[in-house]
């Protein structure tokens, strides 16, 4: 057992984690800032050693399913267990366990297809609070992206009635040089910009920031007014009609999927000859070519030069880094790019890869949103959390469950945080892009976007 024993934050929940990979390892840095009591388990002295010498956690080398290993963990006084180890089934044994032996939530990873088809019925069964597949849920991202392919980013937040779309403003592009007041009073007033990237800096914009090519914006705005809006201002909306996919893993599998679903034309090269098969039977519709990735000659034949999207999806990240860069120099496909290591977000920001997806951050901000609703308030509850511009930016979305102190109140009568905006409110299936004189109301969802870190309840807008 490592310990490091230092004076904590107090306030926090008694968290433990199962499994110190990449996942793991994030959710430590991430949850420990936000002042919790950590205990991390797992099978590997080294990542326990080396995490407890970073971060003022408990860490025990052992089986997360074991009872002891988990009592000597603390579960009986435990809050939430995350098991995010490589094995599913072990993930739902350990909140199995500890579901029985504490009086805590439980979430798990959980990431074959097999299992993905029955999420409901395992979460109810076993009574876990959470199952996330962050396979799936990158290959919805990147559908999300591919029917709306001008676009870098594509979230989707009030059950899929507003979306925050992130672009790049181009040379000559009609934005090129307005101010955001301008853009509502004489484009639309049916969006908000709410984060503006600049030569490595971000902004959260007010009215009179004047707008220039090569920033990259995010805006928020009603599904179908975003898709108006971007065919406002010159840029091309309509979905791909054909996806070349290197690699046939999981997220390969989800991706292809989705987009045959929608009528999208899917080939996938896969270099392993069994996964080939695998997929030529899951995938009826999909065209599968067993070869290597990386063989130019391959990719020719198989279709990268007239391809409307690229996405590479293999399990090495300078591989599809490669990919994606020779894919941009030999068609004008739209690019995604899969990058499971998180160290050298910088030198990856400065790549020209289209769109990128992280499929650890993806995990681990269901699972901080799932935390601070845990932590909240009586009155508000956190719904979804996405970090935005390399986790400069939160975007929070609040569900207001009952009068708070920031409920009834005209906008422009509040005293909010400085670098914060208050995006949308939906309420009864409308999204509404507030002026100063809307009101949140109990009920309604709202979505904040700020620099400030750590929000758990609604009424931490106010300054």
């Amino acid at each position: 057992m490592f310990q490091k024993d230092n004076n904590k934050p107090t306030g926090g929940l008694k968290i433990i984690i199962v499994g110190c990979g990449k996942v793991g390892r994030t959710l430590v840095e991430e949850l420990s800032q936000e002042g919790h009591e950590l205990s991390i388990i797992d099978q590997s002295a080294e990542r326990i050693e080396e995490l407890t010498n970073l971060y003022d956690i408990l860490g025990i080398c052992g089986n997360g399913a074991s009872y002891s290993v988990q009592k000597e963990a603390g579960i009986e006084n435990a809050n939430l267990v995350i098991a995010v180890t490589d094995s599913d089934e072990l993930n739902l044994l350990c909140c199995t366990i500890a579901k029985r032996v504490g009086n805590c939530a439980a979430i798990a990873r959980v990431r074959t297809p097999d299992y993905s088809k029955e999420v409901g019925y395992l979460r109810d069964k076993l009574g876990l609070a959470l199952i996330i597949n962050p396979e799936l849920e990158a290959a919805e991202e990147a559908a999300r992206v591919l029917f709306l392919p001008t676009a870098l980013e594509v979230n989707s937040f009030a059950h899929g009635q507003a979306e925050m779309v992130k672009f790049k403003i181009p040379e000559g592009n009609d934005l090129d040089n307005m101010t955001i007041a301008h853009l509502g009073k004489h484009i639309t007033n049916e969006i908000l910009i709410c984060g503006v990237e600049r030569a490595g800096e971000v902004f959260i914009p007010s009215g009179d920031f004047i707008l220039r090519a090569g920033d990259v914006v995010s805006f928020v705005a009603n599904k179908k007014i975003a898709r108006e809006f971007l065919q406002k201002i010159g840029f091309v909306t309509k979905r791909v009609k054909s996806c070349l996919i290197v690699g046939g893993g999981r997220a390969a599998y989800y991706l292809a999927k989705e987009l045959l679903r929608g009528g999208i034309r899917v080939t996938i090269i896969e270099r392993d000859f069994k996964r080939c098969e695998e997929l030529s039977v899951q995938l009826p519709k999909a065209i599968v070519i067993n070869g290597d990735g990386t063989d130019k000659e391959l990719l020719k034949e198989a279709g990268i030069e007239e391809t409307e999207a690229f996405v590479a999806l293999t399990g090495i990240d300078e591989e599809n880094i490669l990919l994606t860069l020779y894919a941009k120099q030999v068609s004008n496909a739209k690019v995604i790019t899969k990058i499971n290591r998180i160290t050298f977000t910088e030198v990856i920001d400065n790549l020209d890869l289209g769109s990128v997806l992280y499929p650890k951050y993806i995990t681990s901000e269901a699972i901080i949103a799932y935390v601070r609703a845990k932590k909240a308030s009586q009155n508000s509850n956190v719904e979804t959390l996405y970090h935005l511009f390399n986790h400069r930016v939160e975007a929070i979305e609040f569900k207001a469950q009952h009068e708070c102190a920031v409920t009834n109140i005209p906008l422009k009568e509040m005293k909010l945080k400085k670098n914060l905006l208050i995006s949308f409110i939906a309420r009864k299936g409308n999204v509404i892009i507030p002026s100063g004189d809307d009101m949140i109301q109990p009920g309604d969802t709202v979505m904040i976007v700020t620099t400030h870190t750590g929000f758990n309840d609604l009424d931490d807008i106010l300054a």
